[in-house]
């Protein structure tokens, strides 16, 4: 059985030769400035959700599961988790997502919500 840390991208922010970033900058940025101040060297794992192909840097110090897809059979992130286990959950691969804005692109069909993408008839131009 193949791992699935295999798909682990990485991510080095290293400040170790520069003034890093200021403590309020980094808070207003979401990160924690024990690891964005001067002189400091964060490093993590990332990975990418298989349903909006977001990079997700991954916390050590998680303990709660990571959200996983069974038909993907691959990680997702926290945000597609919750649309996921939403009541209606239809699901789609960014694949066919992209297929069908490319189709209603090149038909000059105005977009609508994804679930109305896929579910238009299909007319494939040679």
């Amino acid at each position: 059985m193949k791992s699935k840390s295999r798909f682990e991208g990485y991510l080095m922010v290293d400040h170790r030769a520069s003034p890093g970033i200021p403590e309020d900058v980094a808070r207003a940025a979401g990160r924690d400035p024990r690891f964005s101040g001067e002189g400091k060297l964060f490093e993590a794992a990332t990975m990418t959700c298989w349903h909006c192909q977001n990079i997700v840097v991954l916390n050590p110090e998680r303990r709660r599961a990571r959200a996983y897809c069974p038909k993907c059979d691959n990680y997702i992130c926290d945000g597609c988790e919750a649309l996921r286990q939403m009541p209606g959950y239809v699901h789609v691969s960014m694949e066919q997502l992209s297929d069908a804005i490319i189709e209603s692109a090149t038909k000059g069909t105005p977009l609508g919500s994804s679930l109305e993408l896929l579910n238009q008839p299909k007319i494939f131009v040679p």
